[in-house]
């Protein structure tokens, strides 16, 4: 049974292993930043209070949409750095933040 157990393990290490690698060579392409989005409601309601932004959960929405939606974002950046609440929010669009990201 261990054995069986072993090569599953290695098995699934080699898969993880292969998606790790190809992952870092997708936002570590030459020419390309990574977006680091990943300001906590708390950080963010920070950069909002000076210019009269409430920190609400659709503020914060309309910001992230924002970044994401950029056009050619995608032709500058290769990936993004969110902070866990990006993660299930949707657009004003009824797009995940994740879609939106993905379509850059």
């Amino acid at each position: 049974i261990l054995k069986g157990r072993q090569q599953r393990d290695t098995m699934a290490g080699a898969q993880f292993a292969a998606e790790l690698i190809a992952t870092a060579n997708a936002i570590s392409s030459p020419g390309k930043g990574i977006l680091a989005a990943d300001e906590s409601t708390g950080t963010i309601g920070k950069r909002f209070a000076p210019i009269g932004v409430e920190n609400t959960q659709a503020n914060r929405v309309r910001y992230r949409e924002l970044l994401f939606k950029t056009p050619g974002l995608g032709e500058y950046i290769s990936g993004a750095i969110t902070f866990e609440e990006t993660l299930f929010d949707k657009g004003t669009c009824g797009t995940s933040m994740v879609d939106l990201m993905k379509k850059q």
